[in-house]
């Protein structure tokens, strides 16, 4: 899943909730949606992370040029 955009992996790990909630799936068929929605949910935050440090970077620069100035 690395190589797909953020959009890619969100609405897949949507489609995975619709089924698990509402789809009578077998067990084991549940555990594989459930195992690769989690590693979405890791993935998803991770690259949250990664974004909102570097908005943070941005908004300290701009900061401290404004002062600059």
């Amino acid at each position: 899943m690395e190589n797909k955009s953020f959009e890619e992996k969100l609405d897949r790990l949507n489609e995975i909730l619709d089924l698990l909630e509402n789809k009578k799936l077998p067990l084991e068929e549940s555990v594989k949606l459930y195992e690769e929605a989690n590693a979405l949910g890791k993935e998803l935050t991770k690259e949250l992370d990664e974004v909102n440090k570097k908005v943070v970077q941005v908004v300290e620069d701009g900061k401290i040029s404004n002062l600059d100035e």
